[in-house]
């Protein structure tokens, strides 16, 4: 048993009361922090909580992998369960435990290998839509273009034929307001209720038709059963699908988004990023989960955005026990504050943190993947469960895409949305031309 923690066993930190959010100015007050005081940071929250601010990598693994049965989900989460329900990204202890062995199927890498065709004919959709844009001598709003194809990419792997017979039968995509607002406010929440019924209808039919057919994420869902051998109820259900809808369209937009931004401002990497696609996929009917695997540049370049930009830039948690964290004591109740943004950009685990420079996880990069000072998708347990089917989807995009296109930057440098994700502001356009490598 841990005792109440002492002033001199407390980090260092400011003496005024500070106010931590989801926000811009939270990020300011967090990176402020670490320069003046360390990669450990105590608070006095302005509601009496008080709050720690970890930027230190092994303590972070700690937390997130080896202790992370004595954290539950922190402040901020309330938004997101008021958006999303009371799904996956949300739930803790024995309900998240339960549904997410009920979903982790759906996401086996020989399921996830099951869409890798319809991650082809989306990005293929994308690539005529381009070709007309480039040869008209447009601009592409790349923010836009890469939301669309996540979000198109993302319904049709969960409801298969559902998506053209039900989801778009009347021409219009109900859930398009998702990549065409990033706002993720009241009246958000309330288009998503409004859509709860179709998706019931979706999900009955499903029910009654039973299994057969191609593979979609749906199918596993509806016929998950736990230990009991109990089915997830409609209102669990929506709540995952919910999950599986936002989450899973605006981590890979994002990331996509951002690469093609970082490749226009660096046309060595692009180079070599298509010369390699080029080389390994020459057409799209060269596809597959043996192909995909051998683009480790392509791979590194994800790898690197995601250094850069995190889609989710700020994780938090709380201490249901007492524990201790580099000699100092963090007492039960405590908020954890954790931001893959700052620690990606911490010099001293990242030389020139800056700069974009796949290479850092090259072969020669010197550094284990479990031994990084890197967490994107989160670490532990809470790791992202559809990782794996994100970066299948982004090396299709991009190793089919890149040497067809050659992409330059107008306008100004986009700025940073700071809300439940990490998105550009305003939306990022690139003027695209036709390469000669892919004609």
């Amino acid at each position: 048993m841990i005792l109440a923690s002492s002033r001199d066993r407390r980090p260092p930190g400011p003496d005024a009361p500070v106010r931590l959010g989801i926000d811009p100015q939270t990020l300011a007050t967090l990176a402020t922090a670490r320069r003046e005081y360390g990669d450990i940071v105590a608070f006095s929250g302005t509601g009496g909580r008080d709050a720690y601010f970890i930027n230190e990598p092994g303590e972070i693994r700690r937390i997130l992998v080896r202790q992370h049965g004595r954290y539950k989900k922190g402040p901020g989460f309330e938004r997101v369960k008021m958006l999303l329900g009371n799904g996956l990204i949300v739930s803790d202890g024995d309900t998240w435990r339960r549904s997410r062995t009920m979903i982790q199927p759906a996401f086996s890498r020989a399921n996830v290998h099951r869409l890798i065709g319809l991650m082809t004919r989306c990005t293929q959709e994308r690539e005529r839509r381009w070709t007309a844009l480039a040869e008209a001598g447009g601009t592409l709003n790349v923010t836009q273009e890469t939301s669309d194809f996540a979000l198109e990419l993302i319904l049709r792997a969960i409801f298969g034929p559902d998506y053209d017979a039900h989801i778009v039968a009347e021409g219009a995509n109900p859930f398009a307001f998702l990549s065409e607002d990033p706002t993720r406010d009241l009246r958000v929440v309330l288009q998503l209720r409004e859509l709860r019924e179709l998706l019931l209808r979706i999900i009955e039919g499903r029910r009654q038709a039973g299994a057969g057919g191609d593979y979609d994420f749906l199918s596993v869902y509806v016929s998950a059963r736990d230990k009991a051998g109990t089915p997830f109820e409609d209102e669990e259900l929506l709540d995952e699908l919910m999950n599986l809808i936002v989450a899973g369209y605006e981590t890979s937009a994002g990331t996509l988004n951002w690469a093609w931004y970082l490749l226009a401002g660096n046309p060595d990497v692009r180079g070599k990023l298509a010369d390699e696609a080029a080389a390994v996929i020459p057409d799209a009917n060269a596809v597959d989960e043996v192909t995909l695997a051998q683009l480790p540049y392509t791979l590194a370049v994800l790898e690197e955005t995601l250094r850069l930009y995190p889609p989710v830039w700020l994780f938090t948690r709380r201490a249901e026990a007492d524990d201790t964290l580099a000699g100092y004591d963090l007492p039960a109740g405590t908020d954890v504050y954790l931001s893959p943004y700052i620690l990606h950009r911490t010099a001293d685990y990242w030389p020139d943190p800056e700069r974009f420079d796949p290479d850092r996880f090259g072969p020669g990069a010197g550094m284990k993947k479990g031994e990084r000072p890197y967490f994107p998708f989160s670490l532990g347990p809470r790791r992202c469960l559809g990782e794996y089917f994100a970066f299948l989807e982004m090396k299709t995009h991009l190793g089919l895409l890149a040497p067809r296109f050659e992409m330059s930057r107008t306008g100004e440098a986009p700025g940073l949305e700071l809300g439940i994700n990490l998105r550009a502001r305003p939306d990022i356009h690139l003027q695209p031309a036709l390469s000669a490598r892919g004609s």
